[in-house]
C-alpha cells in the first residue's frame, strides 16, 4: 500500500512538472520503485528479438577490439535500419516512463561508435573515398526523422512548445513541414537559426504579430474574416524570402503544403526542392486560407532577374491541411523520410486520436479497427459517386475536398497531442491574449516531455550519419577546390 500510495504521488509529480528536469526525475524514480528498472536491465522479450540484437552488439564490439573498420563496415551493410529486430515497437514505450531495454540503447551506442570509428580509421586502410561512398550510401539507406506540424487555425501555437522543446534537447528533424496554422510555424524553423528562433517562439513575440489575425467583416465578401492583419504579420516575418533563400539561411529542409482551389488538382509540397523561387510569405498565407474563413491566394515568386511575379499563375491555393496535413509519402520521396513525428492540433483529427502508447489488443479491439477501416473505405466510395453524380464545379469541389480529409492519414511514428478538452475549441477562430498563447505554448511543451527520450533514441543514430557524411563532404569540397585546373583549362586560360 505504501509503494502504491509513493508511485500515486510520483504520477502527481509527472502530471504537474513545472519543467522538463522535474518530470524526468520523478519518472526515473517512478521506473526505480515500480519495477520498470529491472525490466530495461533484463535483455529477454517478446516485443523484440532480443538474440539478434545482442548478437549485433558482440559482432561490433569485436569488430572494434580488432581494428577491423572494414569488418564493421560489412556488418552495417548488412542491415542496419530504424526497426532492426522490432526496437521501435512502441509496446516496449509502455513498461516505463522514461528509457527502454538496456540492450537496445546499448546497440544504438554501439552503431554510433562503429560510425565514428569509421569516419576516425586510417586511411592506410579505409581512404577517404570508399569511407565517402559507405556513408553516402548508408545514410541514405537509414532515411531520416521528419517533424510535420498539422493545421488547427489558433490551436496552431501549440506546435509554438513543441517546436521549443525539441531545440531545447537538440532533436529538432532536419526536415519539417507545416500546413494552415502549422506552416506559419514552420516558415519560421525555416527561415531563423536556433537562438532567433527561440526568441521568437515565445508568448510575448507571437502576440504582438498575431493578436488580431481574426478580424469579422462576414460572408458576403468572398471570406468570413479579413485577412490583412495576418498578411501584414506574415510579411512582417518572412518579407520576401523564398524557400531557396531559407535554406541557404538555415540548412533545413521546410516544407509548407497548400491545396489547390478548384477540381483535377492535387496538393502542392513547397520547398527548396520542388519550388526554390516561390515566395514563402504567399506559400504561408495560402496554406492559412480556410475555405470561406479567408479566401484563397495567388502565389508568387522571384524571377531570374529579381521581380516578384505570379506563380501557377492560373490557380489559387487555400488551406494545405485540406489535402495534405501529413504529406508523409511525397516527403519519403523527396528527403528519404522514414520515421514521422506529428504535432496535431487539426481539431477534425484530435477528438478521435489516442493519448495512449499501446496498440489496443484483443478481439474486440481488433474487430473494432477492422470496422473503423471499412467505415473510412465506404465513405471514400460514396464521396467519389456522389462528386460524380452532383451537377456544378462549386458542389463538386465541396464533396472532393471532404473526401479529401477523410482519406488522410493524421498521425506518424511518434504523436504528440494536446488534452482533449472543450474548452481548447474557443482557440480557434478567436483572437488570442498573451495569456492563451502561452498557456498553449506550455501545453505543447508539456506533450513533448513523454516522447523526447523515444525522439532521442529514434533520431540517434541518423544523426551520426549525417554528423559524419557532412563532416567528410567539407573535406571533399575542399580537396575539390584545392584541385589544379585540367590541362585544357590551364591552356586557355594562358
Amino acid at each position: 500500500m505504501a509503494n502504491k500510495e509513493a508511485l500515486n504521488k510520483l504520477q502527481a509529480a509527472i502530471d504537474h512538472a513545472a519543467s522538463y528536469q522535474e518530470f524526468l526525475e520523478a519518472s526515473l524514480e517512478h521506473d526505480r520503485l515500480s519495477g520498470a528498472d529491472d525490466w530495461k536491465h533484463e535483455d529477454k522479450s517478446n516485443d523484440y528479438d532480443f538474440r539478434l540484437i545482442r548478437k549485433r552488439v558482440e559482432r561490433m564490439k569485436t569488430a572494434k577490439a580488432n581494428n577491423d573498420a572494414a569488418g564493421l563496415m560489412f556488418i552495417l551493410h548488412e542491415g542496419i535500419h530504424g526497426n532492426l529486430a522490432n526496437i521501435s515497437n512502441p509496446e516496449l514505450a509502455n513498461y516505463s516512463k522514461v528509457g527502454t531495454k538496456v540492450l537496445i540503447q546499448e546497440f544504438l551506442d554501439e552503431v554510433c561508435s562503429a560510425l565514428e570509428f569509421i569516419y576516425n580509421a586510417d586511411e592506410a586502410d579505409i581512404d577517404f573515398h570508399e569511407k565517402l561512398s559507405f556513408f553516402e550510401e548508408t545514410t541514405h539507406a537509414y532515411g531520416q526523422s521528419c517533424l510535420m506540424l498539422s493545421g488547427g487555425a489558433g490551436l496552431g501555437f501549440f506546435h509554438c512548445g513543441v517546436v521549443r522543446s525539441l531545440l531545447d534537447h537538440d532533436l529538432l528533424p532536419p526536415v519539417i513541414s507545416g500546413a494552415s496554422a502549422g506552416s506559419i510555424v514552420a516558415a519560421l524553423v525555416a527561415t531563423r537559426k536556433d537562438e532567433q528562433l527561440l526568441d521568437m517562439l515565445t508568448p510575448e513575440a507571437i502576440f504582438s504579430r498575431f493578436h488580431k489575425w481574426s478580424i469579422w467583416q462576414g460572408p458576403g465578401r468572398g471570406s468570413w474574416l479579413d485577412s490583412t492583419n495576418l498578411e501584414n504579420a506574415l510579411i512582417e516575418l518572412f518579407d520576401l524570402l523564398t524557400f531557396e533563400d531559407a535554406y541557404n539561411l538555415t540548412g533545413r529542409h521546410v516544407t509548407i503544403t497548400v491545396s489547390p482551389a478548384d477540381l483535377h488538382q492535387y496538393s502542392r509540397l513547397l520547398n527548396a526542392k520542388t519550388s526554390p523561387n516561390a515566395i514563402i510569405t504567399q506559400a504561408v498565407r495560402a496554406s492559412c486560407a480556410i475555405p470561406l474563413v479567408f479566401a484563397p491566394v495567388q502565389l508568387k515568386a522571384r524571377n531570374q532577374a529579381g521581380d516578384i511575379v505570379p506563380y501557377i499563375p492560373s490557380r489559387r491555393f487555400a488551406d494545405g491541411s485540406l489535402m495534405a496535413d501529413m504529406p508523409f509519402s511525397r516527403l519519403a520521396r523527396l528527403y528519404g523520410v522514414n520515421h514521422s513525428i506529428v504535432s496535431q492540433t487539426n481539431p477534425l483529427a484530435v477528438p478521435f486520436l489516442s493519448r495512449r502508447k499501446q496498440h489496443s489488443r484483443g478481439l474486440l479491439a481488433l474487430t473494432k479497427r477492422h470496422l473503423t477501416g471499412l467505415a473510412k473505405s465506404n465513405s471514400i466510395y460514396a464521396f467519389d459517386i456522389l462528386e460524380n453524380l452532383v451537377p456544378g464545379k462549386a458542389a463538386k469541389l465541396g464533396i472532393h475536398k471532404l473526401r479529401s480529409i477523410i482519406d488522410q492519414q493524421y498521425v506518424g511514428d511518434i504523436n504528440i497531442l494536446p488534452e482533449q478538452k472543450l474548452a481548447s475549441f474557443k482557440y480557434l477562430l478567436a483572437n488570442p491574449s498573451e495569456q492563451s498563447i502561452s498557456e498553449l505554448i506550455h501545453s505543447g511543451e508539456r506533450a513533448t516531455w513523454p516522447q523526447l527520450d523515444m525522439i532521442r533514441r529514434s533520431t540517434q543514430i541518423s544523426k551520426s550519419f549525417r554528423h559524419y557524411l557532412k563532416l567528410l563532404k567539407l573535406r571533399e569540397a575542399r580537396i575539390l577546390s584545392n584541385l589544379p585546373a585540367p590541362s585544357n583549362q590551364r591552356s586557355v586560360a594562358g
